[in-house]
């Protein structure tokens, strides 16, 4: 009687595919050739081997995109967080000149609405972006986020932070966002 072999421990080559995820490999080439600052043959060939080592060495786990783009939520997203980044930035800039006063910072957590990793990253992001505040924790597992914020001197100052957050959610969620995680129209969740 033959053994029966033993299945072989390790990345096989079905699971290997999954980990070269397209839209990643594409993405660390575009980045290489942008880093390299020229647009040719060999660089973008050199770009594609990269990103394939890069992706098999620090394999990504595949996170499910429950998206549903609408393009004009989206040119609105972004025309808003544009027009944030402009106003925080001269509030910044306000609060540093004003030596006579003190700013009062605060770390505030903020529970948001939806249970998609994808709107809590992107959300994570923009509010980091803007000028004022900085995500320095995220917690996947209750959909929280913690946030420093600049010259928050009261509950009202806080009050108003968490609402501009939760109106950012409603932003990415109505731009980005399926029908299953709709959220309130206004106020605060």
């Amino acid at each position: 009687m033959r053994p029966v072999p033993k299945q072989r421990r390790g990345v096989t080559p079905r699971a290997r595919l999954r980990v070269l995820q397209l839209p990643v490999v594409l993405w660390l080439t575009l980045v290489w050739v942008a880093l390299w600052g020229e647009l040719s043959a060999a660089n973008v060939v050199f770009g594609l081997v990269v990103s394939i080592v890069v992706c098999l060495v620090f394999p990504l786990p595949t996170l499910p995109m429950d998206l549903h783009i609408r393009p004009l939520r989206l040119v609105w997203l972004v025309l808003r967080f544009l027009g944030d980044v402009v106003v925080a930035s001269v509030e910044v800039a306000w609060i540093t000149l004003r030596f006579w006063r003190e700013p009062r910072n605060a770390v505030i957590e903020v529970d948001l609405e939806t249970s998609s990793d994808f709107v809590l990253t992107v959300v994570a992001e923009m509010v980091s972006l803007v000028p004022g505040s900085l995500v320095v924790e995220a917690r996947r597992s209750t959909h929280t986020l913690f946030l420093h914020v600049l010259d928050a001197r009261d509950t009202a100052g806080v009050d108003k932070m968490r609402s501009q957050v939760y109106a950012l959610e409603r932003r990415v969620v109505r731009a980005l966002g399926t029908e299953t995680q709709r959220l309130p129209e206004g106020g605060t969740p």
